[in-house]
């Protein structure tokens, strides 16, 4: 009889054991296509850095820092020398009246050409010219060139709000990868236990000290346990792939978030008003507005300037003679300096500057109420902290209680005491109290990031 005990727990865990790995085998399997590539592990920090650096929306940003450089580079181009060739080879036709000419005849005789004027040719010539053109003094084109450079600045500015946003999207979804992964483990842990459940009431009913309903409610527990737990398994796998959406990465490279659910920075904020004041010179969409300003009253500068006279050197210098064969090539050449002023266009410079002091004046406007969005961001941000760590307390504590409350009624289960309508509705306490656990671990990680977004510095986490 002594002997007999032992076998019978030792059997009792086989069978635990054969119906565990029947549940949470299906969850090992990997697609095919992801045994291709390595795991790539990534904490929040990293995977945040890696989405502000390959996101699309980031580098479609820095192209248009790229486009702005350009049109710097165009603009510069009309300060530079404007240098043309040409090389004509044609026959000419004149009508004798536009010459200009009058070649007096002898008297009595008709004159050389006709009063009423007559073609003359066809004349064949050669023309080989170049012909220089270098501004002396625009002012329009200098401010122009300093708008130009105003709208790189603001360009840049730009990426790094692009930088931002994508950064806190891949935060979000690092996050709900995290989550994913502990809800399947609480499903997977709810399964062990209520397998085990089901194999006491298999062992009480053929001892004779069990009854049938018993074994039929925990099997119908463990199935609704194996149903949330392919749901979770579910949710694990599209976390997993709106992830790698995010990461801008192959849509079979497999992830692993490095960093644990539990473990959370502490947010050091002294004090709120000055941390709101930080964040509000620091956020990318406030600097960015500010640039854009900067750049339209540039802009404005530039249509003003459009009112001064300007002044350019034009040279043409080349070789003309008769016949198709480059004979007779004689040196002529035309230069000058010219001054044009800038009398009536109109009123169109006019409207333009003020189109362009109305764009200021939105841009301020916009300025200010990302300066106030940013404030409250982080106040709402730090108050969900504050919440998010009292949550995950509470929740921690509601966990613990109801561990104690499976494992009271189990003992009187076991016992045969009590039936396991006490077991079972224990353990789907237990298994709320886990899901809020980790619902409250993910909000506290949630209220980190966001207080990281409202401050600008996401990429600067861990």
């Amino acid at each position: 009889m002594a002997d007999r005990h032992p076998r019978a727990r030792r059997a009792v865990r086989h069978r635990i054991a054969r119906t565990v790995l029947l549940l949470v085998a299906p969850l090992a399997v990997v697609p095919l296509a992801a045994q291709d590539r390595a795991p790539v592990a990534l904490t929040l920090g990293e995977a945040a850095r890696l989405a502000a650096r390959q996101g699309a929306a980031a580098q479609a940003a820095q192209l248009r820092v790229t486009q702005a450089e350009s049109r710097v580079a165009q603009r510069r181009a009309d300060l530079l020398p404007q240098v043309n060739g040409a090389v004509q080879v044609a026959d000419r036709t004149f009508n004798s009246a536009t010459l200009g000419i009058d070649i007096p005849a002898p008297p009595g005789q008709p004159p050389f050409f006709n009063p009423d004027g007559e073609v003359l040719g066809p004349v064949p010539t050669s023309d080989v010219r170049g012909t220089i053109r270098q501004t002396l003094l625009d002012p329009a084109v200098l401010a122009r060139l300093r708008a130009a450079r105003g709208q790189v600045a603001a360009s840049a500015a730009d990426v790094a709000t692009n930088e931002l946003q994508v950064a806190a999207q891949a935060g979000q979804a690092y996050i709900q990868a995290q989550r994913a992964e502990r809800i399947l483990a609480a499903r997977g842990a709810d399964s062990v236990l209520a397998a085990a459940l089901l194999t006491i009431a298999q062992n009480q009913l053929r001892a004779g000290t069990g009854v049938v309903l018993d074994v039929t409610r925990a099997q119908s527990q463990l199935s609704a346990i194996r149903a949330q737990l392919i749901a979770a398994r579910n949710d694990r796998d599209k976390s997993q792939l709106a992830l790698r959406r995010a990461l801008n990465l192959p849509l079979d490279q497999p992830v692993i978030t490095a960093d644990s659910l539990d473990a959370a920075e502490e947010l050091a904020v002294a004090d709120v008003a000055t941390a709101v004041d930080a964040a509000i010179r620091t956020r990318p969409e406030v600097r960015a507005l500010t640039a854009q300003a900067q750049a339209a009253r540039l802009a404005e500068i530039a249509v003003q300037a459009e009112r001064w006279p300007s002044l350019g050197l034009v040279a043409d210098n080349g070789f003309i003679g008769g016949g198709r064969t480059f004979g007779n090539l004689l040196n002529t050449y035309a230069w000058g300096v010219q001054l044009s002023v800038p009398v009536f266009d109109g009123a169109r410079r006019e409207a333009r500057i003020r189109e362009q002091e109305a764009v200021q004046r939105e841009l301020e406007l916009r300025r200010g109420d990302a300066a106030a969005q940013v404030a409250t961001e982080l106040r709402s941000a730090l108050l969900d902290a504050d919440a998010a760590r009292e949550q995950v307390a509470a929740a921690r504590e509601r966990v613990a209680l109801a561990e104690q409350e499976v494992a009271q009624a189990r003992s009187r289960f076991t016992a045969g005491v009590t039936g396991n309508l006490d077991v079972t509705q224990a353990l789907l306490s237990l298994s709320t109290a886990r899901t809020q656990f980790v619902d409250a671990l993910a909000a506290r990680q949630q209220a980190r990031l966001a207080v990281a977004r409202a401050q600008g510095t996401i990429t600067a986490l861990r």
